[in-house]
């Protein structure tokens, strides 16, 4: 009875102990942009596993975005919450937010670097198979990931939450190496049927695999449970909206599509 005691003892302390660390870590653009990321990974998981970068919506590095790289690690993942507006800084506001993304975006080599910088410093992690890589985004981020593979990243996936489809830099036959899920809401506004459309168009004249979920009823940030609060913030918002089932959908879509890359 003292053995069996002392075993239940020992195995709840090892699991007290395993836990989501998390840890801010400062790096840099090729621009000298002073950048905080945000890693997180589960200790009780020994040896590299697949690393998944995620990029923040247009409001910024906030606190959602650091959930959404917990959220991975508690599957299993090296993830890294990038930062492509410089120091970290997030608002609610969307007249700054607007301004944030338009600095970041108006050259795009320069937010390739950015993210270029993020996916290297998630490499570095010691938890990170550096031959498994993957990027996640939402809204503005999802154009980053998209963007990403565009430009032939060397990722094995990449994964767009209700992200922008137009973009300055169309992918060009064979240029998309990674593998693309887009999951966006069908009553969007924000990303017109048109920009749907050509996204498509060029995905196929590209020779992309992708596949693209239209989520019934979900308007542009589904997945953010904020979204209802910040489109009535005392600032006034943009047309979004939280919708529960379009989250929990699109978050097993990507875990399957993970699964898929990954085993």
């Amino acid at each position: 009875m003292r053995l069996f005691l002392a075993l239940t003892l020992l195995l709840a302390g090892s699991l007290a102990q395993a836990a989501i660390k998390t840890q801010e870590i400062p790096y840099q653009s090729a621009d000298g942009t002073r950048l905080i990321g945000y890693y997180a990974y589960d200790d009780a998981i020994k040896g590299a596993r697949p690393g998944i970068v995620v990029v923040h919506e247009w409001w910024g590095l906030n606190d959602y975005a650091k959930r959404r790289a917990r959220d991975l690690a508690a599957l299993g993942y090296s993830a890294l919450a990038i930062d492509m507006y410089g120091e970290g800084k997030n608002t609610e506001h969307p007249q700054d937010a607007m301004a944030f993304m338009q600095a970041a975006t108006q050259n795009a080599d320069a937010a390739s670097k950015r993210f270029q910088a993020g996916l290297d410093l998630l490499k570095k992690q010691p938890q990170t198979d550096t031959g498994k890589l993957a990027a996640i985004g939402y809204c503005f981020g999802g154009g980053v990931v998209l963007n990403a593979a565009r430009q032939g990243e060397p990722l094995a996936g990449v994964v767009s939450f209700h992200g922008a489809l137009a973009t300055k830099t169309p992918a060009t036959p064979g240029s998309v190496k990674a593998k693309i899920l887009v999951e966006h809401g069908a009553l969007d506004s924000m990303v017109t049927p048109d920009n749907v459309a050509a996204f498509k168009a060029e995905m196929d004249q590209a020779g992309a695999d992708y596949t693209f979920v239209s989520l019934d009823g979900a308007k542009h940030g589904f997945s953010n449970p904020d979204a209802d609060r910040l489109s009535h913030g005392e600032h006034g918002g943009p047309d979004i909206g939280y919708n529960k089932a379009a989250d929990e959908k699109s978050w097993a879509d990507m875990q399957a599509f993970f699964k898929k890359l990954f085993g």
